[in-house]
């Protein structure tokens, strides 16, 4: 059931996407050049539809609504998500200070005499 609702809602948002993308080709795109071919039998109609100003810029104030609305989701989820970056970095430092601690501690407590070379007794002469 739940499955079915995020599949519609997929379709849905990709529909209104085809139909906006399709919608800024439609505005955007150049009228045809009129070419006169010698196979055509009678004379090619070049239909060209023009936009209104007002169309073009409400196309354009929408477009600029939507990217400021999908920035101003993006910085909520990352005001949100910066604490628990902030936190995991804070862990990880207090891990590595620890790890190393614990390595200054058992070098000071255990050496480790078989890394150091022993001087032979004919050479302290």
């Amino acid at each position: 059931m739940r499955g079915d609702m995020e599949q519609e809602e997929d379709e849905q948002s990709t529909r209104v996407l085809c139909q906006l993308c399709s919608m800024i080709s439609h505005v955007l795109r150049s009228p045809p050049l009129p070419i006169s071919f010698p196979g055509l039998v009678g004379p090619a109609v070049c239909r060209t539809s023009q936009a209104s100003s007002a169309a073009f810029a409400s196309l354009f104030l929408g477009i600029s609504v939507a990217l400021m609305l999908f920035g101003s989701v993006t910085f909520v989820i990352g005001f949100f998500l910066m604490p628990l970056v902030i936190g995991l970095v804070m862990i990880f430092y207090f891990v590595a200070m620890l790890y190393n601690l614990s390595e200054m501690g058992r070098t000071i407590l255990w050496p480790d005499f078989s890394t150091t070379t022993a001087v032979p007794a004919w050479r302290s002469l």
